[in-house]
Parts: C-alpha cells; sequence; structure tokens
C-alpha cells in the first residue's frame, strides 16, 4: 500500500475545510494562510492555494477586501461570507461524524 498517496490525498480532501476554520477566526490574505497551515504542518503549496480559493470566491463562500500594506502592494484579504459559515458548519458537522466513525474503528 503506497501510504504517501494515501496520506496525501486525505490532505488535499481537508484543505478546503482548514482554510474556511481559518477564515471563521479572522480575515486572511494567502501568504498568512501559507504560513498558518505549515504552522499545522500541513504543507501547501501557492500553486494549490490560488485555484482554490478563486473556486471557494466563485462559489460564494468567500469574499475579499483589498488591504493598504507597508511591505508593499495592496494585499487581498479574504474572509468568509455569511453562505461560508453556513458550509463550514456543516463541514464541522461531517468531520465530527467522521471522527467519531474513525475513533469507534480504532477501539
Amino acid at each position: 500500500m503506497n501510504t504517501d498517496n494515501t496520506k496525501s490525498q486525505m490532505r488535499k480532501g481537508m484543505l478546503e475545510y482548514c482554510i474556511m476554520l481559518l477564515l471563521h477566526r479572522q480575515s486572511c490574505y494567502a501568504n498568512d494562510i501559507i504560513q498558518r497551515l505549515r504552522e499545522a504542518e500541513m504543507i501547501v503549496m501557492e500553486g494549490t492555494l490560488y485555484p482554490l480559493l478563486s473556486r471557494l470566491k466563485n462559489d460564494g463562500l468567500l469574499g475579499y477586501e483589498w488591504r493598504e500594506s507597508t511591505q508593499g502592494p495592496p494585499r487581498k484579504y479574504y474572509t468568509l461570507t455569511a453562505d461560508g459559515e453556513e458550509a463550514l458548519r456543516q463541514l464541522d458537522a461531517s468531520w465530527e461524524e467522521i471522527s467519531r466513525t474513525v475513533n469507534f474503528l480504532k477501539q
């Protein structure tokens, strides 16, 4: 069994949920999101993140605003929309269900 492939697929499946969890707490720009995910030991590349942020925005789950930066050009800060908050509640419920199932099976 190729556990590296399975682990990679599991991480990809959780990435959207993790991004939404971060944005639930506070708005962030893409580099902040990447850094926070790295701190949580979930490595993600810009080439993966930007298409996902665009898809979530197009689905109405994220909004953004431009903010001035003291270190260069303005930055795009992403936030959850009301629909994004509702989607996150549904993902939370799904995660709890999956977690209970896995923990039950591990016993």
